[in-house]
């Protein structure tokens, strides 16, 4: 059960295009490397879910975007496969980047707070062993 519509046109409105930039992000991250398409896309999928129970819906019944906004909506969890795939690119990326930054210390050290920070996220996500429908 997805969650009632705010009451409050003007929070309807942030909300909308909170998940309009967070769904344009994460259409980005498709082919962009380094940038996250699931986190974008569920954050979308909250933000229309109290502004919006069409675009929600879109969302839900979307081919390619759906069954992640599902699965999360089910599941409130990750599958260990799901969270090892994130932290393994996160660390590839973050390694290509670091590599090319190491003459920049302070560029290094953000973007190592930065990784340090969406390590701890993905790690805090509850885990579920195997796939449930």
């Amino acid at each position: 059960m997805s969650p009632s519509p705010s009451s409050s046109r003007t929070v309807r409105w942030l909300l909308w295009l909170a998940g309009t930039v967070s769904l344009a992000l994460g259409l980005i991250g498709v082919v962009l490397p380094g940038l996250p398409t699931t986190p974008f896309v569920l954050l979308a999928a909250a933000c229309y879910a109290k502004a919006s129970p069409r675009l929600h819906g879109w969302l839900l019944n979307h081919h390619f975007l759906g069954p992640m906004v599902r699965d999360w909506e089910q599941h409130r969890s990750l599958t260990r496969r799901t969270k090892t795939v994130a932290i393994g690119s996160m660390v590839v990326m973050v390694g290509l980047s670091a590599w090319g930054f190491r003459h920049q210390p302070w560029v290094l050290a953000a973007l190592l707070a930065a990784a340090a920070v969406g390590l701890i996220v993905v790690a805090r996500i509850p885990t579920r062993e195997r796939p449930t429908s």
